[in-house]
């Protein structure tokens, strides 16, 4: 770790902008009154309001990107900073394909600024709205049995601690526990990634037996360089997509397939199908299997960020789950059981994904092991937290380790077995941040107190 401070930190000026609201994150179930929200335009000034909030003892700290975590990770009663005007490419190393982004930088952005330079993250999930520094910090991710999360692209980082220093980590224990922080460390304010030359992707959507997909999970995940599926309760087929990358010309869906695909059927659709399920919870198992007869099957190829990325405007609360890539036939099938012997009207499929084992974030939940995450939705305003923690207790059955952007009720007691290497990270989060200035309830109840 060194103390160096980086050249770009005062290329940009402007105010900060200060002001008393109320924050709500994407979904609209989780909001915050903070005492302010500040939006500072250059690493100076983030650097004296973190100073200078820490110093007066405003906090907790927290920062806010995209809010698309499902629990209460970015809430705070003192101040809330928006990283937004800290946004865009700093630096960019040919011989290497380093490039150094400003923690602000929505994927999007990041795409395009990539796509410029002929370069492209090697693996993304499917939402791109997310700031670079939260997706990070949480280990989202895409899908690929060899290869890892977001976080395992990060070469090094800047961060602002509680006194205002302005750290770069690149090295030992400080990286690995940085990489994945949940912000508890401090605040980044930019990230250099490990990226790849641009590529293009074949992608195939077609439907399966869900059992047949179960029984070849194994073939499909080793034969695919990106393989997933959906399965919705109370049907028996699986939705799967493929990408592959290929040297193939572009062949892509025209304007009007666009948006019947992506706009109608995939966000509009499915949104009035989750409102009469909402409404008539009885006919939820037939709605299901309407919703996966009308699935669309896709043969089409792209460049690969616009392959990985799908619009998502429907709105719903989810938990996700990383459990070992073996056990996800069994928790899929037992997921199915309990929601039938339950009763749980479930109108949003399960989303089966697949990561490469990470040996360079301490609180990676895919940790050391070859990983399959299970995610379970619930769409909004219907009742979620009976299935959510059923949901858990199978997880937990399995092994599982929770996604740290998502709902999951565990406790710091309950999450420390689960990762070997928890206690080099809370060292080296003593180290950073011994007065606890950026923990707020949410870390402190799953990582614990400052001891």
């Amino acid at each position: 770790m060194t103390n160096k401070k980086p050249a770009w930190l005062s290329q940009r000026s402007g105010p900060a902008a200060g002001d008393i609201s109320t924050w709500s994150n994407w979904t609209g179930d989780q909001t915050c009154s903070p005492r302010r929200i500040e939006r500072p335009r250059t690493v100076d000034e983030l650097s004296s309001l973190v100073a200078a909030a820490s110093a007066a003892g405003e906090g907790p700290i927290r920062v806010v990107g995209a809010g698309h975590s499902f629990g209460d990770i970015v809430g705070t009663p003192g101040v809330l900073i928006s990283l937004d005007h800290l946004a865009g490419l700093l630096a960019y190393d040919e011989v290497s394909g380093h490039a150094t982004v400003a923690a602000g930088t929505r994927l999007f952005q990041l795409n395009g600024l990539l796509d410029e330079v002929g370069r492209a993250m090697a693996n993304l999930g499917d939402i791109n709205v997310q700031s670079v520094a939260g997706a990070m910090s949480t280990a989202t991710h895409g899908t690929g049995a060899r290869l890892g999360n977001l976080a395992t692209q990060v070469v090094s980082l800047d961060l602002v601690t509680a006194d205002g220093s302005v750290r770069t980590i690149d090295d030992g224990d400080e990286l690995m526990a940085a990489r994945v922080s949940l912000g508890a460390l401090g605040v980044i304010c930019a990230v250099t990634l490990q990226t790849v030359p641009s590529f293009r992707l074949h992608a195939v959507d077609e439907r399966r037996p869900l059992e047949e997909t179960l029984l070849r999970l194994d073939e499909f995940t080793d034969v695919n360089e990106h393989f997933e599926f959906w399965a919705f309760p109370h049907t028996n087929q699986a939705l799967c997509r493929t990408n592959n990358r290929t040297d193939d010309p572009a062949r892509v869906r025209g304007k009007v397939a666009s948006f019947v695909t992506e706009t109608v059927l995939e966000n509009k659709v499915l949104d009035l199908v989750s409102q009469a399920g909402r409404r008539f919870p009885s006919q939820i198992p037939r709605l299901n299997r309407l919703v996966t007869r009308a699935f669309s099957e896709t043969d089409r190829v792209d460049v690969g960020h616009q392959i990985f990325s799908s619009v998502r405007d429907v709105k719903f609360t989810e938990s996700e789950w990383a459990v070992p890539a073996d056990a996800a036939p069994s928790m899929v099938r037992e997921l199915f059981s309990v929601i039938d012997k339950r009763g749980f009207d479930v109108n949003f499929p399960l989303e089966v994904r697949f990561v490469a084992p990470d040996t360079e974030s301490f609180l990676s939940p895919s940790w050391g092991r070859d990983t399959s995450y299970i995610a379970a939705h619930m769409y909004r305003g219907m009742e979620w937290e009976p299935y959510l923690r059923a949901v858990r207790e199978v997880a937990l059955a399995h092994d599982g380790r929770p996604h740290w952007g998502k709902r999951h009720f565990l406790t710091a007691a309950e999450l420390a077995p689960k990762y070997p290497e928890w206690e080099r990270f809370q060292g080296v989060r003593r180290t950073f941040d011994p007065n606890g200035a950026f923990t707020n309830d949410h870390v402190g109840r799953v990582l614990g107190g400052i001891a």
